[in-house]
């Protein structure tokens, strides 16, 4: 299944190599200026980007692969500047919303809907209250609401809810834990090996959903679906 895997999409499974094995450079390369560190960790969702366009060069898989790129320009800077990072994440996000945007469900169900809205009120207060000093709960709080927006956006897509959805809702979980070390799980190891492979799994589910379910739409840049 490995072959088979590497021979037909060849960055996907480079990507999954990167993205599984990346917490064991923590054992031997410091992630803290460690250059080589930093490129392997970008290298599992930067890998995604080629994916994205490996058989289609337009429309929605432009957008997509932007938002991946974005995320990977997050991984490296968040290592060197939280604020750097967190800005790069942030524009992934927006072009992500305009993805959904696109794709948006035409009637989601009254459950559907609130979850959405649960997600964009709950996230930013739970965001605020996590960290250890106000000024930084309004830091973090103000990035959650981009965040959430994202996360609820993907949920009411029409793109399939326990791929896209879901692994949009793995993120948004990834970037709280982030947010509880500041505070009450400061310190923790375990932590970040968890903070780790939510994201990368949540990133993984909503690149590979979007981009399988726009094969088999055929939507490309004008909009049109194509055989």
């Amino acid at each position: 299944m490995a072959q088979d895997l590497a021979h037909k999409r060849p960055y996907l499974f480079g990507s999954l190599i990167a993205g599984i094995s990346f917490p064991a450079t923590w054992l031997f390369l410091p992630i803290e200026g460690g250059l080589y560190a930093i490129l392997w960790k970008m290298a599992a969702v930067g890998l995604l980007v080629p994916f994205a366009l490996r058989r289609h060069h337009e429309g929605e898989f432009i957008l997509l692969a932007i938002m991946l790129g974005f995320y990977t320009l997050g991984d490296g800077l968040i290592e060197l500047s939280m604020v750097a990072g967190a800005l790069a994440f942030a524009v992934g996000h927006l072009v992500a919303m305009l993805i959904y945007f696109r794709h948006r469900r035409v009637s989601p169900v009254f459950s559907q809907k609130l979850l959405a809205v649960t997600i964009f009120v709950a996230t930013p207060i739970i965001a605020f209250v996590l960290p250890p000093t106000q000024d930084e709960g309004i830091q973090v709080a103000a990035y959650s609401v981009i965040l959430a927006a994202m996360a609820a956006m993907a949920w009411n897509s029409n793109f399939p809810r326990y791929r896209v959805g879901l692994g949009a809702i793995l993120f948004v979980i990834s970037d709280l834990l982030i947010f509880a070390e500041l505070g009450p799980l400061a310190g923790t190891t375990i932590t970040g090996i968890a903070i780790w492979y939510l994201y990368y799994l949540g990133v993984l589910m909503i690149a590979v959903g979007v981009a399988q379910t726009l094969v088999k739409r055929g939507h490309f840049a004008d909009g049109e679906e194509r055989d």
